[in-house]
């Protein structure tokens, strides 16, 4: 089988490295095409040997883009069209059925209940998004709560599918002396508490919860922030106003490999807590990456976790409300000391492998229909 995979970017983040990580394990003959942006994770995918064609789209109107796109995918012979985030969706999906391959599948990765990808779901953009949907063989939800909210949508229940997000359970696997040298690079004080917080500087993710909660807690606390995005300004001015901007570390965007104790996996092995006060996820990426590494948890929102038995993850914990909620939150689980580091049984359940093979199951599906 050979399978184009069509996103919008690859600039690092969750659903863009989700998709280098996926195709490290799918046992089919993969290439990609952006349409815009060709960041951080085109470079990963093709150092990974993976071919990255980047189509210079220059908006979300561009049409030309589009005849572009068919052209691609008619010279590439492709058995399968895989589309990603919300205009990789409505242009991929259109592009294969004019290019002639009828098998089109497309994931859903960030399907909030009031927003997709920070945009607001308006009329307009619903209706967009349903109109291309029916070009496609199924549609790929990362969580069952993504699923219920694209049928709420008006997607048909038969046509979607559930496959979650998948992670490198061992590639998380804690690692102490990973931690001491990731928290020298930070330049942490020894002894000092971290709460770590992972994904894109947007309104959005609510940081600045995080930042206000860090106010109410003692000196020796620390917040490590992790990713890049817009609200960063917004939100290192926060901390300057809370009078905590000198125990608040921003590292930029990170990728899930790279430089040891500069990559994501070291800094969370850095972090005492994982905090995340995002009140609409879809999936919860950051937290079951945390989780992988041993962490408690504290989270707004995350299907990753509310869709399994509570068993699965003792150690995560729902918080509803705001700073003072976290800042509560925070204390508690300081004062139950250190938690063992190993993985539970809601990281291995959210394996990469696991996750591949579903998919492959859509994949055989959708083209064995045309």
């Amino acid at each position: 089988m050979k399978a184009l995979h069509v996103i919008t970017g690859l600039g690092v983040g969750g659903a863009e490295q989700q998709l280098r990580l996926l195709l490290r394990h799918l046992p089919v003959d993969c290439e990609v095409v952006t349409l815009t942006n060709p960041g951080a994770v085109a470079d990963g995918l093709a150092a990974d040997g993976v071919r990255v064609v980047h189509l210079g789209m220059t908006g979300n109107r561009d049409l030309s883009a589009l005849p572009r796109l068919v052209r691609l995918i008619r010279a590439g012979r492709y058995d399968l069209v895989h589309t990603h985030l919300y205009r990789a969706c409505v242009y991929g999906r259109v592009a294969a059925r004019l290019a002639g391959v009828r098998a089109v599948v497309a994931t859903e990765h960030s399907l909030g209940d009031s927003q997709m990808e920070g945009r607001a779901l308006t009329t307009g953009v619903r209706a967009l998004y349903l109109a291309s949907e029916r070009l496609g063989r199924s549609t790929v939800a990362v969580s069952p709560t993504v699923a219920d909210r694209l049928r709420r949508w008006g997607v048909p229940g038969p046509r979607i599918e559930v496959v979650p997000n998948g992670i490198d359970v061992a590639g998380f696997r804690f690692d102490p002396g990973l931690r001491e040298r990731a928290r020298r690079r930070l330049g942490l004080p020894e002894g000092a508490y971290v709460v770590g917080c992972v994904g894109r500087l947007t309104a959005g993710k609510r940081f600045g919860v995080l930042i206000h909660a860090l106010a109410r807690l003692p000196g020796d606390v620390w917040m490590v922030a992790v990713g890049g995005g817009p609200e960063e300004n917004v939100l290192r001015r926060a901390a300057q106003r809370a009078g905590v901007a000198d125990r608040v570390l921003f590292t930029g965007e990170r990728p899930a490999g790279g430089c040891p104790g500069a990559d994501l996996p070291s800094l969370i092995a850095a972090m005492d807590v994982l905090a995340s006060p995002s009140a609409e996820e879809a999936f919860g990426l950051a937290v079951v990456e945390a989780m992988a590494a041993g962490l408690p948890v504290l989270y707004a929102s995350c299907p990753a976790v509310e869709d399994l038995p509570a068993a699965a993850a003792p150690a995560a914990r729902r918080v509803e409300g705001g700073a003072d909620s976290f800042a509560r939150a925070l204390t508690e689980v300081r004062d139950r000391g250190p938690h063992p580091r190993s993985a539970p049984d809601a990281a291995h359940h959210y394996s990469i492998a696991r996750s591949a093979a579903r998919l492959m199951d859509v994949y055989a599906a959708a083209v064995s229909c045309t």
